[in-house]
């Protein structure tokens, strides 16, 4: 894959900030672009059956619900069995711009991540850095603030908003929705009418608990962890939707790796579609599963009630909802976050329908661009 070209003017101090914030992610020692890789017992049982083009595929992940296909078909071996022999080396970053750079340089194959940072990457690299190749989740965002400094939406203004990461999908969301309302907001610096506090999602509890912040935009089970410190939901972006429905999580893929390894492509596009079956059918002991595996990430279980109240809030779709990208997409460019919002070329859906066809459910279209 040629290298991406420089950034585009209106792209320069966006670019320049998110540079500072993989070279202090580096600085930290948590190695390239954040990714960690997950203990063996984490992991799919071990693999059978005949190997595919590769020996091993390196799978990318957040630790969030919004992520729960990966979380659950990890943990209950979907795509073990539908890699047979190929071995699966799960890793998992801290926000989606992370993942891409990983994606960029070639240590994770396929991920899991959320539209912003699949925008971004795809529009600086001139369309040859990824393809998104299937849905995974839609909703699971709120608006959680502290109840005794903010009351109504208009009391938003002038607070500490908290967002996982500079340029990430809830970051532009917040920004989309405070533009909508007038207010003014430097996107690079975060700075203006609300001060916008960059997280890690881990940091934000803390944050939030030590009284540093007034509320945050974030995905689950971040916002339910927030609730059980006392904050309140104050917006569900779902609200924010037609139907409800917007895409937060796409199953994203190097074209490099799709040209050469269209067989391992489509074993876990099938894994992907076989786990979001079984969620819709057994939504309580997938629930247990994607807990189960948060506890191997992290070391420590959700309360059950945390639990139940994300899981809630998320819908697991096939469908990465097209339309809701572009959209995503407009909303960067009406922020002069991105000079061009034109996505054509983003979605290669052959591999999500040939799984869907031989499951016996409804193809999906990317539709218009």
């Amino acid at each position: 894959m040629r290298a991406a070209p420089p950034p585009s003017p209106p792209l320069t101090r966006l670019v320049a900030a998110l540079a500072l914030t993989v070279a202090l992610s580096l600085l930290a020692g948590c190695g390239y672009g954040k990714n960690r890789p997950v203990s063996a017992d984490a992991a799919d049982p071990a693999a059978r059956g005949p190997t595919l083009s590769v020996d091993t595929v390196r799978i990318g992940y957040l630790p969030n619900i919004t992520h729960a296909t990966a979380l659950v078909g990890l943990e209950r071996g979907f795509f073990a069995r539908e890699l047979q022999g190929t071995a699966v080396a799960p890793r998992t970053f801290d926000s989606g711009p992370t993942a891409i750079e990983a994606l960029n340089a070639g240590s994770v194959d396929i991920a899991w991540t959320g539209p912003s940072p699949a925008i971004n990457g795809f529009l600086r690299s001139g369309g040859e850095a990824l393809r998104i190749v299937a849905g995974s989740a839609s909703g699971g965002v709120r608006l959680v603030v502290n109840p005794d400094r903010i009351r109504s939406l208009n009391e938003v203004k002038g607070k500490r908003i908290a967002t996982p990461q500079l340029g990430n999908t809830q970051d532009v969301a917040f920004l989309h929705w405070a533009a909508s309302r007038g207010w003014k907001i430097d996107p690079a610096t975060g700075r203006g009418d609300v001060s916008l506090v960059r997280s890690d999602n881990r940091v934000t509890v803390d944050a939030y608990r030590s009284g540093s912040l007034d509320g945050a935009w974030v995905p689950e089970p971040t916002a339910s962890l927030l609730v059980a410190e006392g904050a309140r939901v104050l917006l569900d972006e779902a609200d924010l939707w037609p139907g409800r429905r917007f895409v937060t999580t796409n199953v994203i893929v190097s074209p490099t790796f799709l040209a050469e390894h269209p067989d391992v492509v489509d074993a876990v596009v099938r894994a992907s579609v076989a786990t979001n079956t079984w969620i819709a059918a057994h939504p309580q002991e997938a629930r247990t599963a994607a807990g189960a595996h948060l506890k191997r990430l992290t070391g420590k279980a959700l309360p059950a009630a945390v639990l139940d109240a994300a899981w809630q809030g998320v819908t697991f779709t096939n469908d990465p909802l097209p339309g809701t990208l572009r959209a995503q997409a407009r909303h960067a460019a009406r922020l002069h976050l991105l000079e061009s919002d034109d996505l054509t070329g983003i979605y290669d859906l052959g591999p999500l329908n040939r799984a869907l066809r031989s499951a016996g459910l409804a193809l999906v279209e990317e539709g218009p661009p």
